[in-house]
This record gives structure tokens, C-alpha cells and sequence, in this order.
């Protein structure tokens, strides 16, 4: 099981001090939490990819490259890779250079976006949103398995003769998850190339999550990757924390009422209906442990520690309380009753080790 945050990169005022980050502190401050997430042991690091204000990372492999040279283990992902928006031939390029300087710290989640007017910046239509989702990715998975691709669709030119370079590391491209909130057209996906689904369940009910989690793990078995429990499943989550939960609640209210996110509903609705947990060290424990309740064994946990214009400070102290008072815990329940036959999360090393298992069994 991987634990870890990921980060929106959203710029906001805090509602304390009434002091706005710049761009410049924004950014660092994402450095700075990837670095304090593998000081406290974590496994994962993810950023979002956006290109409209109030959000910073409009360049994740940049940033995650710049990660990766001042950390050593923990592994560096996107929690959102717009395949509708960006060339599948520049993700793949981009992509397998990052992950040769991070000696295969890299994995991906491809996202459509959901904001329309970022569309036609980069010359298309959120009405073909699925399409250019399945066509792009479908030239991904190509692009990095294939030496020499010829290649035509809908909405890119044609490939002759192509080769991406670098190649992949070892042979063996980054991980693929595929992320969304309603669409089970990318569950669908997700589960014919036998990747991973993740469901970032952190504003909407978990029943709807439920089904789309259900279907992908239906059709993962469908096309003869394992059985449904063997499907590589990972959540989102949310958590703020004091030792008490009044302190909690009082100090983080201004911060969820500042938001927009969160559509307007009162922060004790919000957190009964979602992920949400605002409370001490054991309610964040509690209320993550009912994931594998409701949605079975899985494989990652990313928190949202940082948005809604939580400063640095802060969000770093909550950091430090997750390591020393939760993720131990975490580690040994949800390890506890695991089945054997259900895998670990995905890692570089492992994969290449399968591949090499699977060419000794040929």
C-alpha cells in the first residue's frame, strides 16, 4: 500500500492574514512539501497540471524533474496529465527523460480537465473530450512499447516511421493511472490496457465512486488481467489535523469557507457526504480505514494536505503530525488481512522484475 499527497497547486488568500502568495512562494512551497513527504516516509508525491490562474503547475515534469534532484526514494507523479490537451508524443518524450534522471521514480495519471475555456488555448474542443482521451492515449501506449510507430487519426497528423526517444528505462514505460470523478468511459479504458484507476473521490459522495471503481474492477477481469480484486485501484483524500478536533474544526472553518471548491455546503455536510476529514490524529485514522471498507483493497492514498490557501507553515506541521501519529498506524491495518494475491503498489523496480520473470517463463 502507497501513501502519499498531491497538490493542486491553487494560489489563495489566506483568510487569517489576508496575505497571497506569490507564484514564485506557490511553487516552492510545492518543493518543499515533496521534500518533507519523503522526510516523514511517505511513498508518493503528485502534482496537478493546469494552465489558468489561480494555479501554478503548468509544468509538471519540470517540477517534478527539479524534485526529483533534491530527493532520493519517494516517487514523483502527475495527479493529472491533460491527455486531451497535451501531444502524446511530447508526454511520452517528456515523460521518459524524467524518469531516466529520477532512476524510475515516475508514474503518471492521465485526466481530461474539466475547465472548457483551456481546450481551444491548445487547438481543441472539450466536446471531443473521451475521443481525444482514447485516441491520445491509445498513441501513448504505442509511442513507448513500439521502437517504430506509423500512426493516423483524428486529431494530430499522421506518424511515419516514428520513434520517441529516450526510450523508456529498462524497457519498461512509466505507470499509467487513469483518473476521474464521473466518466466510465475512462474506467473502461483504464481497465482494457490493464492500468490503473483512480478514483479522486475528495468532492463528490462516495456511491458514485463505488460504481465506477466496480465497473473498472469488472472489466479489468474482463480482459483477462486478474481477477477484480487484483485491480490496481487508488483513492484521494483530504485531512486537516490538530490534537483535538475542536481545534481543528475552528482553525481550518475559514479556510473551507474561503473556497470556492467546495460548492457552498457547510463544512460538517461536506465531511460526513466526502473524504474530508477534519478532526485529531485517530479521526483521520478512522476515517481512512473505512476507504477499504467501502471500496475493497487497493493500492494508493494520496491527501490533499495544502490546498484552500493553507500556508507552507501549516501545512508542514500536518505533515509531521501524519508521520509521526498516522501513517504508521495506517501502514500496519491496512497491511493486517491483505490478501497475498492482491499486489503492492506499482513501483519502476517491480515491473521491471515481472517483465523479466515473464520473458524467463516464455
Amino acid at each position: 500500500m502507497q501513501f502519499g499527497i498531491f497538490s493542486v497547486g491553487d494560489v489563495g488568500t489566506d483568510p487569517n492574514t489576508g496575505r497571497t502568495p506569490s507564484e514564485h512562494e506557490r511553487l516552492k512551497a510545492m518543493v518543499a512539501l515533496a521534500e518533507k513527504a519523503e522526510e516523514i516516509g511517505l511513498d508518493v508525491f503528485a502534482t496537478g497540471e493546469h494552465h489558468n490562474p489561480p494555479f501554478v503547475p503548468s509544468s509538471p515534469t519540470t517540477l517534478l524533474g527539479h524534485i526529483a534532484a533534491r530527493t532520493e526514494r519517494i516517487i514523483l507523479s502527475t495527479a493529472t496529465t491533460l491527455i486531451t490537451t497535451n501531444d502524446p508524443v511530447k508526454i511520452a518524450e517528456d515523460f521518459s527523460v524524467l524518469q531516466h534522471l529520477a532512476d524510475g521514480r515516475v508514474d503518471l495519471m492521465m485526466g481530461r480537465g474539466n475547465t472548457a475555456p483551456v481546450y481551444p488555448w491548445f487547438g481543441q474542443d472539450i466536446r471531443q473530450g473521451i475521443p481525444l482521451a482514447v485516441e491520445n492515449y491509445a498513441l501513448l501506449h504505442r509511442l513507448w512499447r513500439e521502437e517504430v510507430v506509423d500512426w493516423e487519426g483524428r486529431f494530430r497528423t499522421p506518424l511515419r516511421g516514428f520513434t520517441a526517444t529516450p526510450r523508456p528505462l529498462d524497457g519498461v514505460p512509466p505507470f499509467v493511472w487513469h483518473g476521474s470523478i464521473r466518466s466510465p468511459e475512462i474506467a473502461e479504458q483504464a481497465a482494457y490496457y490493464g492500468d490503473g484507476f483512480f478514483a479522486n473521490h475528495i468532492f463528490w459522495p462516495k456511491e458514485h465512486f463505488v460504481r465506477l471503481v466496480g465497473l473498472y474492477r469488472e472489466r479489468y477481469a474482463h480482459y483477462g488481467h486478474g481477477t477484480p480484486e487484483q485491480a490496481i485501484v487508488g483513492l484521494g483524500g483530504q485531512f486537516f489535523m490538530r490534537r483535538n478536533s475542536q481545534d481543528a474544526i475552528r482553525e481550518y472553518r475559514p479556510y473551507f469557507d474561503n473556497t470556492a471548491l467546495y460548492g457552498g455546503a457547510p463544512m460538517e455536510e461536506f465531511m460526513e457526504g466526502t473524504p474530508l476529514t477534519v478532526g485529531s490524529p485517530q479521526e483521520v485514522i478512522d476515517k481512512t480505514l473505512t476507504f477499504r471498507e467501502t471500496f475493497g483493497d487497493y493500492q494508493r492514498q494520496l491527501f490533499i494536505v495544502d490546498g484552500s490557501a493553507v500556508p507552507l507553515k501549516v501545512a508542514l506541521e500536518q505533515l509531521d503530525m501524519f508521520g509521526e501519529e498516522v501513517l504508521p498506524v495506517l501502514r500496519k491495518e491496512f497491511a493486517s488481512g491483505r490478501p497475498a494475491d492482491v499486489p503492492a503498489g506499482p513501483t519502476h523496480a517491480e515491473r521491471v522484475a515481472r517483465r523479466d520473470r515473464e520473458r524467463a517463463g516464455q
